[in-house]
């Protein structure tokens, strides 16, 4: 199962969870704020259903979260089939997010500051394997990617975190854009590019 880890767990960072989760992928949900992560859980257990609610069984770690799959429809939750189980852990530390993270993607505000340091931190944290993901609409991937140790591995999404609204209420094969850099990987475009068409997206990819 691929491992996805999510930095931020605001709108945008606890809807991604849910979609991820909800196509398949096993999802590390990250913030160090206690009272987000609380909101990320009660917006997950709202968004699988009543049925879901008395059915939520704990990891060993206590941080983790397994919800058996729900069919909920819910047009304002990602319209992703549910799989058989959904696999949502919550940490409070990066480190713990993207230690066994294939993909990471932030969540942050698309501000040179705030990516340059999260940036930072996933590509010191992670394992060399994981690819590194960054919603921006403001900021050139080339340049973020070259501040870190891992700039063949660094995909721009073209997105701004803030409007999160636009991806959940996608019409169907709503069209997104990647961003990559002459040296971006193939297999890191791909992972990516395979991640949003799982969630439902038409993605083209884009030269920074």
């Amino acid at each position: 199962m691929t491992t996805v880890a999510i930095i931020g767990a605001g709108p945008l960072g606890r809807w991604l969870a849910l979609a991820a989760a909800r196509a398949g992928y096993r999802v590390l949900l990250e913030d160090v704020m206690p009272a987000n992560l609380h909101h990320a859980e009660e917006y997950i257990r709202q968004a699988l259903g009543p049925a879901a609610l008395g059915t939520t069984s704990f990891s060993q770690s206590g941080k983790g979260l397994r919800y058996p799959g729900s069919q909920n429809s819910d047009p304002g939750h990602p319209a992703i089939a549910a799989s058989e189980h959904l696999h949502v852990e919550f940490v409070s530390t990066v480190e713990d997010a993207v230690r066994e993270a294939d993909l990471a993607i932030d969540c942050v505000p698309d501000e040179l500051e705030s990516k340059l340091e999260i940036l930072w931190l996933m590509d010191r944290m992670a394992p060399p394997r994981t690819v590194l993901a960054t919603p921006t609409t403001q900021l050139s991937i080339a340049d973020l990617a070259g501040c870190t140790y891992r700039a063949e591995l660094c995909v721009g999404i073209a997105v701004d975190p803030r409007d999160f609204s636009r991806l959940a209420q996608r019409d169907s094969k709503t069209g997104l854009a990647l961003r990559i850099t002459e040296r971006t990987t193939q297999e890191a475009a791909q992972l990516v590019r395979a991640f949003w068409e799982r969630l439902g997206f038409g993605v083209t990819l884009e030269r920074d």
